[in-house]
């Protein structure tokens, strides 16, 4: 019997220009030829990409997947994006994305994606390397590294949106939207002041097996710059915040690890919407030098979170309410654990503090600040001996870099507690009717808490 050819049978091309057509195919299996590949400003100019989709308002696109069911395999293929890419497109009131997938059912896999140039190489707006709208989409083994943003070497001290004391030009590495799209074992170098992965107007996102990196540098390191005439200098170190930039803290050049947010826009089967992030799920990921790990606080439904390690972050976890299971985080930079508002209610979290090397720079003071209601924390320890100047703290001030300014006394309620580490626990005046056990020292300053410090043996 002759063998059956299956209309999803494998086509290899040998260009990026021999790619193009088939980005809006369905039922489509496409490789590209293993080899390093290059789009320039010249390339824009000459017309070769001239994609423009009409979500969130207008985007310039270099690879517009917008075909369903198909298969493209980049396997041994780099694509390098030079910086110039990013200011090439005449429009300057449009942003650029290097990669956006609107069908369905598409399976992209093995990329490495670079931004050849340097850090400061800004686009004319915003940029995002990877953004995923339409449904069932996965992305799969893809290798990112993101350069270009203005200004770039202070995180967000001197602002990040709507209110700066310098404009930003932000560019950030992977959006993740639409319905059940999945993030699965890429790795994102992020060099560029911009979120690493983050989720917006997605339902049902799922990033898993991703490794994140970004890079740190301390606020005392900034004022260096003084006298020498750079962004930091022209302001007089004068921050978003309204002071000037303390010193003793340690600051993601970048912005989130993996974050979702309660609003945003995407297209699903050529149908725009408005709406926030559900229902997220992160799985066995890793982040390392961002503003934070993980932060799901704005986000709605089912929220989850298992075997994720945080380090050197400025913060590690942050979800509001839902569950973080068989996690890991270190304090270097910031606490392992923090709640944003006192209306958070509900996280079930199960943490292992881990080591560091090198000096703390861990400006607010905290090992984890917990605010809200009905929290249940675990912590572990694998760390022989703790910094007794970092405290657990349950209620009080947040004292995190951005917060300085305000007189704070956040109340928490109803926290249980198993500390098994040796942090010291600190309850808030503002603290009551919480319950547990701790190695560390207790020190209540609250009302009706039974939180008591136990041996070791007692666990």
């Amino acid at each position: 019997m002759l063998p059956v050819t299956s209309f999803y049978a494998q086509t290899e091309v040998g260009s990026l220009k021999e790619l193009l057509p088939y980005l809006s195919e369905n039922n489509v299996k496409v490789k590209l030829k293993p080899g390093a590949y290059v789009v320039s400003a010249n390339d824009i100019n000459n017309g070769d990409f001239t994609t423009v989709t009409k979500v969130k308002n207008h985007a310039n696109v270099l690879f517009l997947f917008s075909g369903n069911n198909s298969e493209y395999d980049f396997s041994g293929v780099t694509i390098n994006v030079k910086t110039d890419v990013l200011t090439a497109f005449p429009s300057k009131s449009e942003e650029l994305y290097e990669i956006q997938i609107i069908g369905n059912k598409n399976v992209l896999k093995n990329l490495t994606l670079v931004d050849d140039g340097s850090v400061y190489d800004a686009p004319t707006r915003r940029a995002t390397n990877i953004v995923m709208d339409g449904a069932s989409n996965r992305i799969e083994g893809f290798h990112i590294t993101t350069r270009g943003a203005y200004p770039y070497g202070y995180g967000e001290a001197f602002g990040k949106g709507g209110k700066s004391v310098i404009n930003h030009r932000k560019h950030s590495s992977f959006l993740v939207r639409g319905y059940k799209n999945h993030a699965k074992n890429c790795t994102i170098i992020h060099r560029s002041y911009g979120h690493a992965m983050f989720m917006q107007a997605a339902d049902w996102p799922i990033i898993e097996g991703c490794y994140v990196e970004g890079a740190m540098r301390s606020t005392d390191d900034m004022w260096k710059e003084k006298g020498t005439g750079t962004d930091a200098d022209k302001v007089n170190f004068k921050t978003v915040w309204g002071y000037k930039l303390p010193k003793g803290y340690m600051m993601c050049l970048g912005e989130e690890g993996i974050r979702a947010y309660n609003g945003g826009e995407t297209i699903i089967d050529g149908k725009e919407y408005r709406r926030g992030t559900s229902n997220p799920t992160i799985i066995n990921c890793t982040v390392k030098n961002m503003r934070a790990g993980v932060t799901l606080t704005h986000a709605t439904g089912k929220k989850y979170v298992e075997g994720t390690t945080v380090i050197g972050c400025e913060r590690g976890f942050c979800i509001g309410s839902g569950d973080i299971v068989d996690c890991y985080a270190d304090t270097q930079h910031g606490p392992a654990l923090g709640v944003d508002y006192e209306s958070d209610q509900g996280t079930k979290a199960d943490i292992t503090l881990l080591p560091y090397e090198g000096k703390s720079y861990n400006g607010s003071g905290h090992a984890a600040i917990i605010i809200g209601s009905n929290h249940k924390i675990i912590f572990r320890s694998a760390v022989e001996k703790v910094d007794q100047n970092l405290k657990i703290n349950i209620g009080g001030d947040n004292k995190t870099i951005g917060l300085l300014s305000k007189d704070e006394n956040y109340r928490a309620s109803n926290i249980i507690l198993h500390n098994f580490t040796n942090y010291p626990v600190v309850l808030d005046d503002n603290a009551k009717n919480s319950t547990g056990v701790s190695f560390g020292e207790v020190i209540d300053q609250g009302n009706n808490n039974h939180i008591f410090k136990i041996n070791h043996s007692k666990k």
